[in-house]
């Protein structure tokens, strides 16, 4: 059992620490309060219209547009992504965790156009199929950016609204590494970018060689670099982390 002399330092001690905090609280710029989530309602962004460019050998370059596509929709603004070439390994499931997430969220949709599999990899496709299929997801693209552009995207747009309504970021993931493949010529990323509507925000990724074709195109180039990697250890891609 403690004296009182021990209880009391205790006491004194608890005090002193939760005053400390709150006065260290009081410093944030929240002052310690959590932020109120609050319903997502339609808006329209105020500076969206750049060009994002997110390429390396490193892991996060879709999760990162996915992050940012959460974001846009978490501000009510309309957000789609478009997927070429995405899955294929025996060790990812066909329906990947974001697609439900996504599917949940309000003002946010996706597609997959590429072919279902990595180009160049033993999965029992044709590699036909793979350039044929990057094409389709290229005009189905440009469709979309022809839609935004008869858009008024800076006005909100219906969240559960169709993408071929309008939406105010696109995505177009891993559309970069078709062009690394061949099944897409640097033409046709540049073109994607040239007619794009001033406001439409413009989300690129893949590619582990630099494009260095976007370097002038682009508002935002960044690297996504490897350093270590649990794949060259023999890790498959796990559940909730990779898909």
């Amino acid at each position: 059992m403690p004296t009182r002399d021990t209880a009391d330092d205790d006491s004194a001690s608890s005090q002193d620490g939760e005053r400390r905090r709150k006065e260290l609280l009081e410093q944030t710029p929240g002052k310690g309060e959590r932020p109120t989530a609050k319903p997502i309602t339609p808006d329209a962004p105020d500076e969206f219209g750049l060009v994002q460019v997110w390429w390396g050998d490193g892991k996060g370059k879709t999760t990162a547009a996915m992050g940012m596509g959460m974001r846009a929709a978490g501000n009510g603004f309309r957000v789609h992504m478009v997927q070429f070439m995405k899955g294929g390994a025996s060790s990812v499931e066909a329906v990947r965790g974001e697609y439900n997430a996504i599917a949940a969220l309000p003002g946010f949709s996706y597609e997959n156009l590429g072919h279902y599999g990595w180009h160049g990899m033993a999965d029992g496709s044709d590699e036909a199929d793979h350039e044929r299929e990057a094409k389709a997801g290229l005009e189905r693209t440009m469709a979309l950016i022809e839609a935004a552009a008869e858009a008024s995207l800076e006005e909100p747009l219906a969240l559960d609204g169709e993408p071929e309504d309008g939406v105010h970021m696109l995505i177009l993931d891993e559309i970069l590494y078709a062009v690394d493949q061949g099944l897409l010529a640097p033409a046709d990323v540049l073109q994607c970018i040239e007619t794009k509507p001033p406001a439409l925000e413009l989300v690129l990724t893949g590619s582990h060689s630099e494009p260095t074709y976007l370097l002038e195109a682009a508002d935002l180039v960044t690297q996504v670099n490897k350093q270590r990697h649990p794949i060259d250890d023999g890790q498959r891609a796990r559940r909730g982390t990779e898909y």
